[in-house]
């Protein structure tokens, strides 16, 4: 044969497609995926199996594992050592079984993930409860077949006689499955078995009556009865399963949160570490110290808090943040004939019953079989020892064993296999007491008889031997449940008091976004002054707020920007600050119109918007407290080109006044504007012309009288009385605050409705800032221009004015 003719011509994908699905197959059926009847995996049956057959069992001694081990690859799973004393090690760990099913002597792991001592050191036999897995395995209960090199036979599946695969559960994953099935309480199930043989029919929630949901060896609290549910009627579901914790006080009217239990598959070490970085980084306050307090007595963590702290809190904190709480997701797939299903209760149930039924035959049969055996050749002996004399001369006049056996068998009318019994008969059995023992042995032998053939020819008798089977299991390993079983799922609801160290601070915004929050000493060490900023920047708001508020910042383009105040920088009173794009991204001609501190997102309480293009909107301000704030959130819908001018806070009963460009201005209340929601675009505030805008608005308490300051672009500054006007409504012209020039009139810059201490500053094109006191300005009517505050010829024309940012405390309802 020529070199080419050996290799086939093949396309790749064809090669592929072919090896990948038979490697699927391999690990779907043979690996990864515990069988339906007898809940194990190949590995773990085999292991079992080969112990069983080393009689290496709970009523011997404990033996080495690495021979186990060794047996194992050597007859019946050829793979990695490690990959079996792996299985092993897990079916002796009684934190991830419910009921272990290897005992094993030596350091078999811990729950912190610790590995176990190499094989050559540990012990194991099989436990108790695990020899009731293979009882009557050697009654042809379960097919057997050749092992990988034909040289031995393996069991197929083991004759199972409690319900493993829930008891134990079993997590996997192989290709395209996976299996995630819970651990359940020994008692409920064989109960729950019980009542599914007794009633056929019987639905998921009488099932659930007696089956309450998943039972870990670890313990725990499960919540959502309704998810459980869920799981055993589809095989998917998800609950939530939480460590048990105490609070406990302690000496100096202190206390400390103990854990004595955590979910299932968490790791301890892992858990402590997680709660120790969480109070290291500060994540939560109030966390003194976190030891771990496990010993041979059994589990305990303990987190003693600082005095003072709401232990509630953080033990909230805790099940959302670390594994203190975990979701576990039902994925129930098991392998039924020979194929991976998702399974629900019912199925897993019954096809544990037709395993049992198939079981409790063929050792019927078996012992049936055995018995009528026994019985012929009990028959035989009873028969012989009446004519034993004629017998034993017969015998003495054979030649041999062979011509002995065909005389009897001639003469007397034995069969062969009663004859082969009496030539093999040793003589002090021929005494007179046998024939009354062997009579006895008859009739017990008579009634088992019956009694098998009754069993094989009813249902419901073979059903009743399961049962009677099950409950002596039942009597025999059940113990008591040790998970509890919450109805609901707990909302967590987190204090930010817990996570964030109350401090006052002094928050800095200014227009171009540059913001930070600086601590009062620093503010103080400074004497407010030296005030880091840009060149033609300012600011917009300097706030002193709580380290739990949260800051809104407002942006030109209808956004807001929500971000807890701890979460601003800590920087310098001297320093600039950190540019808000830094925290949440904003466009690069995006700039803040206005920053606003909230305590509590309180009822009856609004935000008014003022757009360039004469919209108004008012909307509750609960509406715009976020969930998720890692982008710029939606204040207001804008159209084209339009823009933000100006953003209140009210309490639901102020005046609005809203100015134009080219000196119209409108007053009326605020209860004009009706309340929309968040992503709304408003209503119209006042009518414009073509080529004007709204400079902006404000809004006063209606029994206040603000004075009303215009800024125009010629630097004429000018000051009205509130009375000036009259109180209007929404949507009109408004009245006329300037006097109409013929040549260069005067366009509005700036509005603002001041109080004594405000202080309005203003640029020019030139480059020039320039400050002006409004009070100091003399009162005047709605028909003047004012007067200059500057030489717009040579200092040039004003292009922007705003309000000099006071030191503001926080917005407090309650000081009104």
């Amino acid at each position: 044969m020529s070199q080419s003719e050996k290799f086939l011509d093949l396309p790749l994908e064809e090669v592929i497609g072919d090896r990948f699905g038979r490697y699927s197959k391999y690990i779907i059926q043979d690996r990864a995926i515990p069988d339906a009847r007898d809940g194990l995996k190949p590995v773990q049956r085999r292991i079992l199996y080969a112990m069983f057959r080393e009689k290496n069992t709970h009523d011997k001694h404990f033996r080495k594992s690495a021979k186990t081990v060794g047996t194992v690859i050597g007859n019946y799973h050829p793979h990695g050592d490690s990959s079996v004393y792996d299985a092993m090690v897990r079916l002796s760990q009684d934190w991830k079984m419910r009921n272990v099913l290897i005992e094993m002597h030596g350091n078999n792991g811990s729950m912190d993930g610790d590995p176990p001592a190499a094989m050559r050191y540990t012990e194991a036999r099989l436990s108790s409860i695990a020899s009731e897995l293979l009882r009557d395995m050697n009654k042809e209960t379960v097919d057997i077949m050749p092992n990988f090199d034909d040289t031995d036979h393996e069991p197929v599946v083991l004759p199972a006689k409690f319900p493993n695969l829930l008891v134990n559960g079993s997590t996997g994953i192989s290709a395209g499955y996976a299996t995630d099935i819970p651990p359940h309480n020994l008692g409920e199930v064989i109960d729950g078995v019980i009542k599914r043989i007794d009633k056929p029919n019987a639905t998921i929630d009488e099932l659930m009556k007696i089956i309450k949901g998943p039972d870990f060896p670890t313990g725990g609290i499960i919540q959502g009865v309704d998810e459980i549910k869920k799981a055993y009627e589809t095989g998917k579901g998800k609950i939530v399963v939480r460590g048990k914790a105490s609070v406990e006080p302690i000496r100096g009217n202190r206390e400390q949160i103990v854990i004595d239990e955590i979910p299932f598959e968490v790791n301890k070490a892992n858990l402590v570490k997680k709660i120790d970085e969480l109070r290291y980084d500060r994540k939560v306050e109030g966390i003194a110290e976190v030891r771990d307090e496990t010993d041979r007595t059994g589990l305990r963590i303990v987190i003693e808090l600082k005095k003072d702290v709401n232990s509630e809190g953080v033990l909230n904190f805790l099940y959302k943040n670390t594994d203190l709480q975990v979701t576990y997701h039902f994925n129930m797939v098991a392998i039924l004939d020979r194929t991976p299903k998702l399974l629900s209760l019912t199925d897993m149930l019954d096809a544990y019953i037709t395993h049992q039924k198939e079981v409790v035959t063929r050792s019927t049969k078996f012992d049936l079989k055995h018995a009528k055996d026994r019985s012929h050749i009990v028959d035989g002996l009873i028969k012989a020892i009446s004519i034993l004399d004629e017998l034993v001369a017969t015998i003495r006049a054979s030649k041999d064993k062979q011509d002995a056996k065909k005389r009897i068998m001639d003469l007397y009318g034995f069969t062969e296999k009663q004859a082969e019994a009496i030539v093999m008969l040793q003589l002090y059995r021929l005494t007179n007491t046998d024939v009354t023992q062997l009579q006895e042995e008859s009739e017990v032998l008579k009634q088992k008889i019956a009694e098998y053939e009754s069993i094989l020819s009813s249902e419901a008798k073979l059903l009743e031997t399961i049962k009677m089977d099950l409950k002596q299991m039942k009597k025999q390993f059940s113990d008591r449940r040790r998970t509890v079983i919450e109805e609901e799922i707990e909302e967590l609801k987190i204090d930010i008091e817990v996570t964030v160290a109350s401090e006052d601070v002094l928050i800095s915004v200014t227009e171009e976004g540059y913001i930070k929050r600086t601590s009062i000493r620093s503010y103080a060490a400074s004497n407010g002054e030296d005030f880091a900023i840009k060149e033609d920047d300012h600011l917009v708001g300097l706030i002193e707020a709580n380290t739990t508020d949260k800051l809104l910042l407002f942006t030109n383009k209808g956004k807001y920007l929500y971000i807890p105040v701890h979460e601003l920088p800590d920087i310098r009173w001297k320093d600039i600050g950190q540019h808000v794009s830094n925290i949440v991204s904003i466009d690069k001609d995006e700039y803040i119109v206005h920053a606003l501190p909230i305590r509590e997102f309180k009822e009856e309480e609004y935000l008014i918007f003022f757009t360039k293009n004469g919209m108004i909107k008012r909307s509750e301000l609960k509406i715009y407290e976020a969930q998720r704030y890692s982008k710029a959130l939606v204040a207001l819908n804008l159209k084209k080109d339009d823009e933000v001018v100006s953003v209140c806070q009210t309490k639901g009963y102020s005046d609005v006044f809203i100015t134009s460009d080219k000196g119209y201005g409108l007053w009326y209340h605020e209860s004009e504007v009706p309340v929309v929601g968040q992503r709304a675009a408003g209503v119209k505030a006042i009518q414009l012309k073509d080529g004007e805008s709204v400079v902006g608005g404000q809004v006063f308490d209606d029994l206040s009288e603000p004075s009303l300051v215009v800024i125009t672009q010629r630097g004429a500054c000018k000051r009205m009385k509130l009375r000036e006007f009259e109180k209007s409504s929404r949507a009109k012209r408004g009245l006329l605050m300037l006097r109409e020039l013929k040549n260069k009139p005067h366009r509005i810059v700036g509005f603002f409705a001041t109080y004594e201490q405000d202080t309005i500053s203003f640029t020019t094109s030139k480059g020039e800032t320039h400050q002006i006191f409004p009070l100091e300005l003399p009162n005047s009517d709605r028909y003047s221009n004012g007067s200059f505050v500057i030489d717009s010829d040579n200092q040039g024309e004003v292009l922007k004015a705003w309000r000099e940012a006071n030191y503001e405390k926080p917005f407090d309802p309650t000081m009104e």
